[in-house]
């Protein structure tokens, strides 16, 4: 037993001393590649076995012959192992350089593609990561030049449109300074008509903003759609009555919603808004409410504009989108003493902004003689009701 322990000992010392020489080399060679730290690791290894063994052996008092025969034994394992670990270094260098010149590419704006031919399970995992974060920022950057556009656009219409109104209110001004009109009335009434034009995109602008910033403040409650619904034509219906449009309240269950009933009334009014603007004199606009299987609720109107273009379709609720020369309204007769009908095309996306910060969702889509636009809203549950 006193000799098992010695040659334990022997052998635990031998490896120990090998073991603290390759730490020592792989801690100065920590930042040169991973090949050299591959080379030392089994270069140790087989140090520590041959130090221990010969170590034993001087020990045991081996005879000369006996010692460089275990010597040459260890020796050609040592020249295998190290040809293995350069071989499998190279590999994995290489691995690494080809996934360092796809990073580098997908760095300056490319598409990451992972390097062919098979790989350690570890790169291969970097490379699937990789690759899917391209694909997010790729995605990112074509929505970051989709908003882009959106806001050059935006700022050209406004512009526009500011600057129209802004020039009829100087003419008009003009003209009652010089006294060269004949009805002060009429000129006053078309000066407030602009005013409200005005007050109006400034307010939508200031909405839409708010909710880009994400600084849209909601009180939400515990309301029934039925109201909501009732709320909003009421307050649509003057300008129903005026393009000579029905409203029709169709379907409309008396279903608890959690939402600020402000801002959803909002997003109804700009519904139909719309609708009417773009329903023919003598059309209708439906609205409709109903509660589906999965626990929302869907809110939907129905115009009869004629349809809108399915290239169009994913565009309808993009800021300062006004669609095509079918979804533009005509203008009114000369002399009527109206606004232009046209907006700034900031209502849907109010619209999208305000349902999606109630975790809801709005879309539209063509039905016979028009269009459908739904807003789907999760409905109350019981643990939202009073008294649960």
């Amino acid at each position: 037993m006193r000799d098992f322990l010695l040659i334990a000992l022997y052998a635990f010392l031998g490896a120990a001393a090998a073991g603290l020489l390759g730490w020592l080399v792989l801690r100065l060679t920590r930042r040169r590649s991973v090949a050299v730290s591959l080379t030392v690791v089994p270069a140790v290894t087989v140090t520590a076995m041959l130090a221990g063994t010969l170590a034993v052996c001087w020990a045991m008092f081996l005879s000369s012959h006996d010692l460089s025969v275990v010597t040459t034994v260890v020796a050609m394992a040592a020249v295998v192992s190290l040809a293995t670990a350069v071989l499998l270094g190279r590999q994995v260098v290489r691995r690494c350089r080809e996934l360092a010149v796809a990073a580098r590419d997908f760095g300056d704006g490319g598409t990451f593609l992972p390097p062919a031919g098979p790989a350690p399970a570890e790169l291969a995992a970097l490379s699937r990561e990789l690759a899917a974060t391209s694909a997010r920022l790729a995605e990112s950057r074509e929505r970051e030049r989709a908003l882009e556009a959106s806001r050059r656009e935006l700022v050209a219409w406004i512009s526009h449109d500011l600057r129209t109104p802004l020039a009829g209110l100087r003419a008009m001004s003009e003209a009652l300074e010089d006294g060269v009109v004949k009805d002060p009335a009429r000129y006053h009434r078309l000066i407030r008509t602009e005013v409200d034009r005005l007050n109006s995109m400034v307010g939508d602008l200031f909405e839409l903003s708010r909710i880009h910033a994400g600084a849209l403040s909601l009180s939400p409650s515990r309301v029934s759609v039925y109201d909501l619904v009732g709320d909003a034509l009421a307050g649509a219906d003057p300008l129903a009555r005026e393009h000579g449009v029905r409203l029709v309240g169709d379907r409309v269950d008396a279903v608890p919603v959690e939402v600020d009933g402000r801002e959803m009334t909002r997003v109804l009014g700009n519904l139909l808004v719309n609708a009417i603007r773009h329903t023919p004199a003598d059309g209708t606009v439906a609205v409709a409410a109903e509660r589906r299987d999965d626990d929302t609720v869907v809110l939907s109107v129905t115009d009869g504009c004629g349809g809108i273009p399915e290239d169009d379709l994913p565009r309808v609720f993009d800021t300062g989108w006004r669609g095509s020369a079918a979804r533009t309204p005509p203008a009114p007769p000369a002399g009527a003493g109206l606004a232009p009908a046209a907006g700034a095309g900031l209502g849907l996306a109010i619209v999208r902004g305000i349902v999606e910060a109630h975790a809801g969702r709005a879309r539209v889509r063509n039905v016979a003689g028009g269009c459908r636009f739904e807003v789907t809203l999760p409905a109350a549950t019981a643990s939202q009701l009073p008294g649960v």
